[in-house]
C-alpha cells in the first residue's frame, strides 16, 4: 500500500476548481461575464554576466497605465488594462475572453543588484525591464573563539 502525504493546498485548490466548474455549469458565460477575473501578465526572468532581464506580457496596453516601482529591495510592476466594452445595438458578443482590470505583480530583488539603474522598455505588447548587476557581497569568514 502506498502513502501519500497530506497537502491541505491541493486539497483546497480541487475544491475551489470543482466549485468554479459548478457555476460555470449552472449559470454560463452570463456569469463569467458578470465579474471582473483577477489577472497578472505572464512573466520571463532570465539573466547574464551583467544583468538580469524581466520580461511582462502586457498585451493591448498603454504606456501610460503601466507602473514600474522599487521599494525596500521589492520590484513591483502594477496597473490596469481598461475595458473596449462596446454597445452594439445589433449585434452580439458571442465570446468574451479576454481580461480586463488592474494587476499587480511584486518580485523580491536580489542583493547582487542597483535598484537605481533599472531600465524599463515597453514595446509590441512586453514590458522589458533590465536590472543592472553589482559585484557580489563576498562574505567573510569570521572565527570565533570559544572560550
Amino acid at each position: 500500500m502506498m502513502l501519500a502525504r497530506f497537502n491541505p493546498v491541493r486539497e483546497l485548490t480541487g475544491i475551489q476548481r470543482e466549485i468554479n466548474r459548478l457555476f460555470e455549469d449552472f449559470f454560463g458565460e452570463t456569469f463569467e461575464r458578470g465579474i471582473e477575473k483577477a489577472w497578472g501578465p505572464a512573466v520571463d526572468i532570465t539573466e547574464d554576466g551583467k544583468n538580469i532581464y524581466l520580461k511582462a506580457d502586457l498585451p493591448g496596453m498603454n504606456q501610460k497605465d503601466i507602473k514600474v516601482s522599487v521599494e525596500d529591495d521589492v520590484l513591483t510592476i502594477s496597473g490596469e488594462r481598461k475595458s473596449e466594452k462596446e454597445e452594439k445595438k445589433d449585434g452580439k458578443f458571442y465570446r468574451l475572453e479576454r481580461v480586463y482590470g488592474q494587476f499587480c505583480r511584486s518580485f523580491t530583488l536580489p542583493d547582487n543588484v542597483d535598484a537605481s539603474k533599472i531600465s524599463a522598455e515597453y514595446k509590441d505588447g512586453v514590458l522589458t525591464l533590465t536590472i543592472p548587476k553589482t559585484e557580489e557581497k563576498k562574505s567573510k569568514a569570521i572565527e570565533i573563539e570559544v572560550k
